[in-house]
């Protein structure tokens, strides 16, 4: 893997831990801060629906993590496709149905770690 690659990897992963905890954990504080559209009395009754999506980029997370500790190189390069292809997917989904922000913070830096990624030696 490239170092360029990996670090793409990473930042994704981190970033999807990130939205984790203020989903999961900072949805009523840091989540009012960050998805300002979003009326202010609807952050208490959906605080489990937030921390079911929390779950599931930490799974995204979980999985691009996993892709950066496998040894062989193939399989490694293929399981972080495959992360970094489920991001920008989720990514392209909320930028056209939430908030174009979403794309450009999420699905923009998977996009260019899937095009590093899939044209690495």
């Amino acid at each position: 893997m490239t170092t360029f690659s990996l670090i793409l990897i990473a930042a994704v992963a981190l970033e999807h831990v990130y939205i984790l905890w203020m989903e999961m954990f900072a949805w009523t504080t840091r989540g009012k801060a960050t998805f300002k559209s979003l009326p202010a009395h609807l952050f208490e009754p959906t605080k489990s629906l937030a921390a079911n999506q929390g779950l599931y980029n930490g799974f995204l997370a979980a999985g691009l993590v996993w892709s950066l500790g496998i040894s062989d190189p193939e399989w490694s390069k293929n399981v972080a496709l495959f992360f970094l292809g489920c991001v920008f997917v989720a990514g392209t989904y909320g930028g056209l149905t939430a908030s174009r922000s979403i794309f450009f913070v999420q699905a923009l830096p998977a996009l260019l770690g899937l095009i590093v990624t899939a044209f690495r030696p």
